[in-house]
């Protein structure tokens, strides 16, 4: 599929361009300038046509912020990606220095560059917009990306410069999503980059980093799927500014559209109540979950402190704590692999079907066995059991006296289930029914 990024220098209204494209509030938008710090991938289609957007940070140079520098690399990395460039001014400026170097850039590219002037949204500033012939890209195209106008032609002219390409169906429909979550600074971008194998989401030592969820389509080492790094999830009381807020609505909605959540937490500081909040927010979404154990290099360690280390964790998580957990470094790659492998196992035990007959063969003779305990002098009886067609493990009791089916039985009979069955990584769900 053909790929068009968006460029400019920062707060011209590149991810409100992006958002209208993809049809969705899918890029943090605000009037902060600097927003947008990664690429971000959306889909777009105009006329029957299809396309990939990528919308990427502020361009900006001579910076010595370490966000900046790291912007100007992503954007470059785009544009060497994409099949046609949009490149992005604001009529009310004119022409800025950023403007003219960005324009430079984009001539040496080689690339089709289409010149876009936002915010224009009224007769008088199409007068503006008449300057910027003068950056020497030839045809531009005034819009308002905040209310619609304009757009129109633009994306018949982005349609026009595509490549011929023959109509197929979105390769990466049905893949596996692994979203990547936790705090603030555990290594979440880190480790995406360390997977890719390329530096496709910007680290820095500062909090909060990545803002946007970022998709990537991940194909190696014999493993496919959709990798996800999200923002980093602080506590309610934390989160002091509007960035930070959707920053984080991004990551809640990254989890609830994921298969499989890797969650990292920092070795040095262990299992605390916000990564508790995030894991729960995990397991009431019912999704699989790796538990990644970061910076384990940095922890002080003896012969039996991992062992000690896993024991206490599991006891914090419990009573859902059958869950792989990974001690790795991401900067010094270790284990980095047993991640990528611990991810396939959860999903392939996610996304399994066990057969009618399997369940009731493996799981009656234990029922009846141990039956739940007689209420008011009543007996349940249980009949027969199935797994129902959701999207994570649920399984139906069906049996004579449903409602007297308490939690501590449901409990015994998920963990007879997990005995017989490999369902580790995934919540499991238990519905008694009447037969």
């Amino acid at each position: 599929m053909s790929l068009v990024a968006i460029v400019g220098r920062p707060n011209v209204g590149k991810s409100t361009l992006f958002n209208r494209l993809v049809g969705m509030r899918q890029a943090i938008v605000d009037d902060t300038a600097g927003v947008t710090r990664d690429r971000h991938y959306g889909r777009s289609d105009w006329n029957g046509r299809e396309f990939s957007v990528v919308d990427t940070g502020g361009y900006t140079s001579n910076s010595d912020d370490v966000f900046e520098t790291a912007i100007r690399r992503q954007v470059q990395i785009a544009i060497d990606e994409a099949d046609v460039i949009l490149f992005m001014v604001e009529a009310a400026t004119g022409i800025t220095d950023y403007d003219a170097e960005i324009a430079e850039v984009l001539r040496r590219s080689k690339k089709p560059v289409i010149l876009c002037v936002n915010k224009v949204d009224s007769g008088d500033k199409m007068y503006d917009a008449y300057q910027f012939y003068g950056l020497g890209l030839g045809e531009l195209y005034s819009i308002s990306a905040a209310n619609g106008s304009g757009t129109g032609d633009l994306l018949d002219a982005v349609v026009a410069a595509l490549p011929e390409e023959s109509a197929s169906e979105d390769p990466y429909a049905g893949l596996p999503r692994v979203a990547i979550v936790g705090k603030p600074n555990v290594g979440k971008s880190s480790l995406t980059n360390a997977l890719l194998g390329e530096e496709r989401n910007i680290v820095t030592p500062v909090a909060g980093t990545t803002r946007d969820s970022i998709e990537t389509h991940y194909n190696k080492f014999g493993h496919e799927f959709m990798l996800v790094d999200t923002a980093g999830i602080r506590k309610k009381g934390k989160v002091n500014e509007d960035l930070e807020f959707y920053s984080v609505m991004r990551s809640i909605r990254a989890i609830e559209h994921s298969d499989v959540c890797v969650m990292m937490i920092d070795a040095t500081t262990g299992m605390e109540a916000q990564d508790m909040n995030i894991f729960n927010l995990i397991i009431r979404n019912r999704k699989g979950c790796v538990l990644v154990v970061n910076k384990w290099d940095l922890f002080v360690k003896d012969s039996s402190t991992m062992k000690e280390y896993t024991a206490a964790l599991k006891s914090r998580l419990a009573p859902f704590d059958d869950v792989p957990i990974i001690f790795s470094s991401v900067l010094k790659m270790q284990r980095i692999q047993d991640v990528l492998s611990a991810v396939a196992q959860v999903y392939a035990n996610y996304s399994q079907r066990i057969p009618t007959a399997r369940l009731n063969e493996a799981l009656l003779p234990i029922i009846e066995e141990t039956p739940p305990p007689a209420w008011k002098g009543k007996y349940v009886k249980v009949k027969y059991i199935t797994q129902l067609p959701t999207a994570f493990p649920a399984f139906a009791f069906f049996c004579n006296l449903p409602q007297y089916v308490k939690e501590p039985y449901k409990r015994f009979l998920e963990n007879q289930l997990r005995a017989a069955f490999p369902l580790t990584g995934c919540p499991v769900q238990i519905y008694c029914r009447q037969k």
